[in-house]
């Protein structure tokens, strides 16, 4: 994970989550099993890949840029990872480039041996925290907050492992959901608000860790709980143990992870996530009713909401855009004429079921609104004769500092136009997005309690339940000049 705050890529216009984690302890298959798990974790981080395994006397390393199956796709690579523990990561940088050294899981060699860490999420002081280690004396060879937590450990005075990563982490502030290996074991452990997803399940006798259920599922897995808010799970020899090292507080789990980040079969605190996301759908026909002919998702993040507009609705769900899978974020477009064209590389309008129709388009969020403009544009070449956005989510004015790589405040379209000003700009006929409370109703709650909401929503509500100390501190301007002196080439 980068230092907060994040920085999106300038021509991106989604969302993108940071990372995936995945640990297993007490299978002799443990990198296999992790190279099958980062696969299904696939979609939360496609710019690297790593994993690092433990055969009771080695640590073994394979991290590269590129998807989980471009680096591990071979018999050799996984017999080179020997062990019967494992841990693994996918990233998604939010500085602008990837960075092999910044490729996670990170290890180091302490007095009581190699430590290996995986992070998903984000800390909000790691700026701040590196200015102070460096004063100490410690040497960075990354640009990644995850490193930070390295370093309190190797200036920890506690006696065991676990004592000193619980030190660590008693001094940083953010979100994280870590996974770890070490010569005694595989250590999971969430922030005390949980604000981003860690699972426990156990195949045969091994037990794992992962951030979603989807990871579990492809190795057949069973899927035993979600890792508490605050609590750090042990795995080793003598079983699996658990504590609650940290000061108790009320959870804030990130609700966008239900609106678009989780794999839609994955299963969160015991909800399903294609479920939740066809409720959000249902609260959005009722809250934003029109009169139409069609609804029609833009793919794939946005079918289960319009599955649910439509069953609310009444008005038939059709496929009028087909996505690409085939094009990645790394597609050359080396002339202007080619990259105005850039959104049909990925969604193309299917034109029998739209045209002369009056079509709801529903989407998960409008970013910079950008894509939003060409695909309306795209449906309305098609001859579609009308069509109305809906949104299945709040408008998103404010960035994420958690571990989402989120535009500046100042490029997210809700932030700088009102509801009407961003129908015209994106020649919409219509445009409306879900409430905040509607969107707590899908999620089985009556409605956002503002004494104490029951999850993270400060994307949309800019209400921050953990300190942004390094962007209240000016850190902003250091970090950008500390990338530029250290890209690499």
């Amino acid at each position: 994970m980068p230092f907060a705050p994040p920085f999106a890529k300038d021509d991106d216009d989604v969302f993108h989550e940071e990372c995936g984690v995945f640990g297993v302890f007490g299978n002799d298959e443990a990198s296999a099993l992790a190279a099958l798990g980062l696969h299904a974790l696939q979609h939360r981080g496609q710019e690297a890949a790593g994993i690092v395994s433990f055969d009771g006397k080695q640590f073994y390393s394979h991290r590269a840029l590129g998807l989980v199956g471009d680096n591990f796709n071979s018999a050799s690579t996984i017999n080179r990872l020997k062990g019967f523990a494992a841990i693994g990561h996918n990233r998604y940088s939010t500085t602008g480039e990837t960075l092999l050294r910044n490729v996670q899981p990170l290890f180091a060699e302490f007095s009581f041996g190699g430590f290996s860490l995986a992070h998903n999420g984000n800390l909000t002081n790691a700026m701040t925290l590196k200015r102070e280690l460096i004063n100490r004396g410690s040497i960075f060879q990354s640009t990644s907050d995850t490193e930070v937590i390295i370093h309190l450990i190797a200036t920890s005075q506690a006696a065991s492992i676990e004592a000193r990563l619980i030190d660590a982490l008693r001094q940083v502030r953010g979100a994280y959901s870590l996974v770890v290996l070490t010569h005694e074991g595989v250590i999971g452990v969430r922030d005390p608000l949980g604000v981003r997803p860690l699972v426990l399940g156990k195949v045969g006798d091994a037990y794992v860790l992962a951030s979603e259920t989807c990871a579990l599922d492809i190795i057949g897995a069973t899927y035993i709980r979600d890792i508490e808010p605050g609590e750090m799970i042990t795995i080793s020899s003598q079983g699996l143990s658990s504590q609650k090292p940290f000061t108790h507080v009320p959870s804030r789990f990130c609700i966008f992870e239900y609106v678009y980040f989780a794999r839609p079969d994955s299963y969160i605190d015991h909800k399903n996530v294609y479920e939740a996301r066809k409720r959000i759908g249902i609260e959005l026909a009722k809250e934003s009713p029109i009169d139409a002919d069609v609804v029609v998702p833009v793919p794939d993040s946005g079918v289960p909401a319009a599955i649910g507009f439509a069953q609310s609705s009444g008005i038939p769900f059709d496929l009028g855009i087909i996505r690409n899978h085939y094009i990645g974020r790394t597609f050359i477009e080396p002339t202007d004429s080619v990259r105005n064209l850039g959104v049909k590389l990925k969604h193309n309008a299917n034109i029998a079921p739209i045209k002369g129709k009056r079509v709801i388009l529903v989407d998960d969020s409008i970013v910079r609104g950008t894509t939003s403009k060409k695909i309306l544009a795209m449906l309305r070449e098609a001859g579609a004769r009308e069509v109305h956005m809906r949104i299945a989510s709040p408008p998103t004015i404010n960035s994420c500092y958690y571990g989402v790589d989120t535009p500046d405040r100042d490029k997210l379209m809700a932030a700088q136009h009102s509801v009407d000003e961003m129908c015209r700009l994106i020649e919409a006929d219509s445009l409306a997005f879900l409430s905040i409370d509607g969107l707590y109703r899908a999620m089985n709650e009556p409605s956002r309690n503002n004494a104490q909401p029951q999850y993270c929503d400060a994307c949309f509500s800019g209400d921050y339940p953990i300190a942004l100390t390094d962007r209240d501190n000016g850190a902003n301007a250091y970090q950008k000049d500390l990338f530029a002196k250290c890209a690499e080439v």
